[in-house]
């Protein structure tokens, strides 16, 4: 007699261990288009409006609302921040979140900046109350996700930093565009972008003479991303602000001939903000046959270094 194959009967197990498999193939899906999408950084589209829109605007209100505007940039964005996640996918991205700390590192900087000189006529005069509040809690740890988290004292600091824009508009708040303010500010933006280039560079390695002797110092390779998108990052927020700088500082860049060098050192900061047509940052040799994405936007930073330099030399000239 011929036998009849029969399937195997499947029973409530094995049908409740494919739905959970199904889910959580499903759960991984949404995880990755998330993690995509969420990835994906601002363009460089003016934060607030060009210098032909500037009806109601006073000196000082382009670089504060650009502050206002990076930082809400950071908490409204896809996924929201993501440097304090602690839950997939966000907690498995750290392109963002680099780049996140790159754009934080600017805006601590500026509304320190804003605080202890633009704000103020002299050394000794009284700070801004807002500002005073504004700028400590930009300096809030990035990464802390409960009591407090990080997005509910950043928007603190935002409000406080809205409420100075709102009496610096009609009258009641001060805000000197003066050579010596931007030139201090400037010097500490050298700063951090010698330090990026230098950490930028590294991804090949080279050695270094110090007061020990010759040091070789290469970035590790699991790190090489986390620091490309931290300068991604940086340059993508002081661009905005060089943007606000020009219309603040108009009359005092007129008068010392600095415009050009101002404008010389956005190309350069609107170059590394192009498109990367790589799944990955590649970490080719200087002259290998793989690009090496850390050395080129390293050059970039370089070239807007050198200028920022002459800028401020500019500026301290009398």
């Amino acid at each position: 007699m011929k036998m009849q194959w029969r399937p195997e009967y499947a029973g409530p197990g094995r049908t409740l261990g494919m739905a959970v498999a199904g889910l959580l193939g499903l759960y991984l899906l949404v995880c990755l288009i998330l993690g995509w999408y969420w990835s994906r950084e601002p363009g460089i589209e003016r934060l607030i409006p060009p210098p032909a829109e500037t009806e109601g605007m006073v000196v000082g209100s382009a670089t504060s609302r650009t502050v206002h505007g990076l930082m809400s940039t950071l908490l409204n964005k896809p996924g929201g921040f993501l440097s304090n996640d602690i839950l997939p996918p966000g907690v498995w991205l750290d392109n963002m979140p680099n780049w996140e700390f790159g754009v934080l590192v600017q805006v601590r900087d500026m509304s320190r900046a804003m605080r202890r000189d633009m704000a103020r006529s002299q050394s000794q005069s009284a700070e801004d109350r807002h500002l005073a509040q504004a700028e400590p809690r930009f300096n809030f740890d990035n990464r802390s996700w409960a009591f407090p988290a990080s997005e509910s004292e950043y928007r603190a600091g935002l409000d406080a930093l809205g409420s100075y824009i709102e009496r610096l508009e009609r009258g009641d708040a001060e805000f000197y565009a003066r050579a010596d303010n931007l030139a201090s500010w400037i010097g500490d933006v050298s700063t951090r972008l010698g330090s990026l280039s230098q950490r930028l560079s590294a991804s090949v390695g080279r050695s270094e003479v110090t007061q020990e002797g010759r040091t070789y110092k290469r970035t590790p390779w699991l790190e090489i991303d986390d620091v490309f998108y931290e300068a991604r990052g940086s340059a993508w927020a002081l661009l905005h602000l060089l943007r606000a700088v020009e219309q603040d500082y108009a009359e005092v860049l007129a008068r010392k001939h600095a415009q050009v060098s101002l404008q010389q050192i956005i190309r350069e900061l609107e170059a590394t903000q192009r498109s990367l047509r790589s799944p990955m940052v590649l970490n080719g040799s200087g002259f290998g046959m793989l690009a090496n994405h850390s050395l080129v936007m390293a050059n970039y930073l370089s070239r807007a270094n050198a200028a920022l330099i002459d800028l401020r030399r500019l500026l301290e000239q009398g």
